[in-house]
């Protein structure tokens, strides 16, 4: 396949009032890989990844409603459930029944209840560095956490000081070393926090907020993952605050035949450890289509 044919698209879908942006590559008839991102990102950060594997699967990566290009109206609901359910309208307006996904960041847990919801969606999973075991969070987890346990405004207020461009800054650094911390670019801060109106901060913050409801639902997510067994591959970068090593092993005990990949690198490993990622993803991925063919 051509360079070309490679390249990702940049399209446009509307989805019950909705105006959804979502970058797509590969072939329309190919297998489809779902990339939900996470916070305080958008679809951007698949810009480099779905070239790598768009010669042999589709790849869908839209951004979530007042996120990234998406448009919301007024009314919609920000939050897991609310984004999950966008999810599945998308995968119904674009005809696609089946996807391999993956989940990183807030996207893991959205994944995760999509999942829940339509079990029948999912072929596999590709996780990376994504939260749903509350013993195995780590020490940056502690300012939100103290956070949540507040009054209602106050935790929003709390929250709220979190949403600015050095709060973004901060996200997508992280815990990574001086070395890897200068192939992170600044444009992922600057490009994000430049699209943060007024109104998408107060839904950001909905959403901050609503983690607390959130680590309810982490022993709903674990005990999907036992039932179904999905094919799974975790590839993680332990320079996390967030989500260090032990976040990414936490899997084994629910997924104890999943393949675990611990890179070097941080929360963001497509920015620094692209080849590796994709190279394992290629793998995976023929492996999981070559076995579902056989069947």
């Amino acid at each position: 396949m051509s360079q070309a044919a490679n390249a990702v698209r940049h399209r446009r879908v509307q989805i019950d009032g909705v105006d959804c942006f979502y970058r797509e590559a590969g072939p329309a008839d190919a297998p489809v890989v779902l990339l939900p991102h996470g916070y305080p990102c958008s679809s951007f950060q698949f810009r480099n990844y779905m070239p790598a594997l768009a010669n042999r699967w589709r790849l869908l990566a839209p951004d979530f409603p007042g996120c990234g290009y998406t448009r919301a109206p007024a009314d919609f609901h920000h939050g897991f459930d609310g984004y999950a359910d966008f999810l599945e309208r998308l995968l119904e307006r674009l005809g696609v029944s089946r996807v391999a996904v993956y989940l990183h960041d807030f996207g893991s847990q959205i994944g995760l209840r999509l999942a829940i919801k339509r079990p029948d969606l999912i072929a596999a999973f590709i996780i990376q560095n994504g939260d749903i075991y509350e013993d195995q969070l780590g020490p940056k987890y502690a300012p939100l956490r103290q956070a949540l346990r507040l009054p209602p405004q106050e935790a929003r207020t709390e929250r709220g000081k979190a949403v600015s461009l050095e709060g973004f800054k901060d996200e997508f650094l992280n815990d990574v070393g001086p070395a890897l911390a200068q192939h992170i670019a600044p444009d992922l801060w600057h490009l994000h926090w430049s699209l943060m109106t007024p109104e998408r901060r107060e839904s950001t913050i909905d959403v901050l907020t609503g983690l607390k409801e959130n680590f309810t639902w982490f022993p709903r997510y674990q005990a999907w993952l036992r039932e179904h067994r999905p094919p799974t591959l975790i590839v993680w970068g332990p320079q996390d605050g967030f989500m260090p090593e032990g976040a990414a092993r936490a899997y084994l005990r629910d997924l104890p035949d999943a393949e675990l990949h611990l890179l070097d690198g941080g929360h963001w490993l497509l920015e620094t450890s692209l080849e590796e990622v994709a190279a394992l993803s290629r793998d995976f991925l023929c492996r999981v289509h070559a076995r579902s063919v056989e069947r």
